[in-house]
């Protein structure tokens, strides 16, 4: 693993749970962030400490996770905010992976877990500002962190952990009922914080006309593709709400992942649409502490010696009522699964991943623009039907579309919610009036916001890699081709969109 120099290292310290799993730099296994306010006092003070790197572009790449940090720690205080960094403080499953020998890993996650009482007692002290929303979003999360907790653990320090769990599920339950109703950071806040973290100026308001541009453009090409399967003249979310219910049962939905999953990598390799083919990828069901989410990517990280990728996907639980378990596998259905798994596999994630183990330089290789990686696995979904992946099912596009409405409508309703123009209530209705989404799904993708206010980040990094991607056909001329486009663009690792322009000079 390369050594990081103190600059760079300096930044990871600040961001320690998101580069030991998506970066691979476990030199940080079994250790926690110390989010007490005299620790992030501390990270802050060491940042910008050394030299920059030589290449300008890794420079500003650096500089800019900085002035990241500084915002998300030091103006915006989120720690103080939100139980989401302390969560993923606590987080055992990275240690399920298998990127070193299985007594390594173990060892590893019993420190950790021996940490739990520290790590609580960090967050039930600084939490002073998390509002009702977000406690009661979270809440079900972070009750299920105990669902991580091994049940071979020595027992001492496995019965410690679980009573500062409890400890941390009491203190969000009690600001559940009686903490600040506003969970908003303000229009300036939010502006700020996409802005940091990506390199931009961020104008909410422009960005709010592009988000409701988008959404009328994808509705039009949903209406197209139902035309095409053959309901002209139907409401297409109407068609939409009927075609998810299509889908395989309980103990097919492992099986309809792994054809897709198959599907993908072959079809991305066949039209040569990234830079790397190689690698393996494994199609699984997620951890026990990752169930809440239906599908994610857990890829060989760049720090990492060469292993298989993971798929993970999660069917829902038997014991669940009828009601739910219907709700969940509609997220599997032969509509919506295949766009799923081009957005987690190939050309998305996955792919991406193996860019990233190539790129040229630690800075990245470490430090990851979620906007970036969002947004290009975003992009891969239209992509794919741009490059005519299964042409003869409309399907697959309506379920692209479908995806993209769900993202857009995050983003118009993180702008509304965070600048006051909306309450949850209202975003609930927005996803109800714009997506296939109704009821508590609906609810569950409003009062995201709350808690991820940059969650319009898929659709906000596709435009402005769409965007780029029309630059570039102008520029290159007659040498444009997707290939050297995309492979222009992974060079850069995950880079802030405020530098893709670097992609064109390549």
């Amino acid at each position: 693993m390369t050594e990081l120099d103190s600059r760079l290292r300096a930044v990871c310290d600040l961001a320690i749970s998101q580069v030991r799993e998506m970066a691979g730099r476990h030199e940080y296994d079994g250790r926690i962030q110390d989010l007490s306010p005299e620790g992030v006092r501390a990270g802050l003070a060491a940042l910008g400490e050394g030299e920059l790197p030589e290449d300008p572009h890794d420079a500003a790449h650096l500089q800019t996770f900085e002035e990241d940090a500084r915002v998300r720690f030091g103006e915006l205080e989120l720690y103080r905010r939100s139980p989401f960094l302390h969560m993923e403080n606590l987080d055992l499953s990275p240690y399920d992976r298998e990127y070193a020998p299985a007594a390594e890993r173990t060892a590893a996650r019993n420190a950790h877990l021996a940490l739990w009482p520290e790590a609580v007692d960090q967050a039930v002290t600084v939490l002073d500002r998390l509002s009702a929303p977000v406690a009661s979003a979270l809440l079900g999360a972070v009750r299920g962190l105990s669902a991580g907790v091994p049940a071979d653990a020595d027992e001492s320090v496995r019965e410690a952990a679980l009573k500062a769990h409890a400890r941390l599920v009491e203190h969000v339950e009690e600001a559940s009922r009686s903490g600040d109703p506003d969970a908003s950071l303000g229009a300036a806040g939010l502006a700020r914080l996409m802005g940091a973290g990506d390199g931009l100026s961020v104008d909410l308001g422009a960005l709010a006309r592009r988000a409701d541009a988008e959404r009328d453009r994808l509705l039009a090409r949903l209406a197209e593709s139902c035309d095409r399967l053959g309901h002209a003249g139907r409401p297409p979310l109407e068609v939409a709400r009927e075609l998810v219910k299509d889908h395989p049962g309980i103990d097919g939905v492992l099986d309809a992942a792994r054809v897709g999953t198959e599907r993908a990598i072959a079809f991305t390799r066949e039209k040569d649409l990234v830079p790397y083919h190689d690698g393996e990828c494994l199609v699984g069901i997620a951890p026990e502490s990752r169930r809440w989410g239906t599908a994610m990517m857990s890829w060989a990280a760049p720090g990492e010696p060469e292993a298989p990728s993971w798929y993970h996907v999660t069917p829902p639980d038997p014991s669940w009522p009828e009601r739910d378990i219907e709700e969940w596998l509609e997220l599997f259905s032969a509509t919506t699964l295949p766009a799923i798994n081009v957005h987690e596999v190939a050309p998305g994630h996955f792919s991406h991943g193996r860019a990233l183990r190539h790129a040229p330089s630690p800075v990245r290789r470490t430090l990851m623009s979620l906007a970036f990686a969002e947004g290009w696995a975003h992009y891969a979904e239209e992509l794919c039907v741009e490059e005519g992946y299964a042409p003869e099912d409309p399907r697959f596009e309506i379920g692209v579309w479908l995806e993209a409405l769900i993202r857009v409508t995050r983003l118009a309703c993180a702008v509304g919610v965070h600048s006051g123009a909306m309450t949850v209530e209202d975003a609930t209705r927005r996803f109800e009036a714009d997506t296939h989404l109704a009821g508590p799904a609906a609810l569950s993708e409003a009062a995201r916001a709350t808690f991820d206010p940059t969650y319009g980040r898929y659709t906000w990094g596709k435009l402005e890699i769409l965007a780029l991607r029309e630059r570039a056909r102008a520029e290159w001329g007659a040498g444009f081709t997707l290939k050297r486009f995309h492979t222009a663009m992974l060079d850069l690792g995950s880079p802030p969109l405020g530098l893709l322009d670097a992609a064109l000079r390549a």
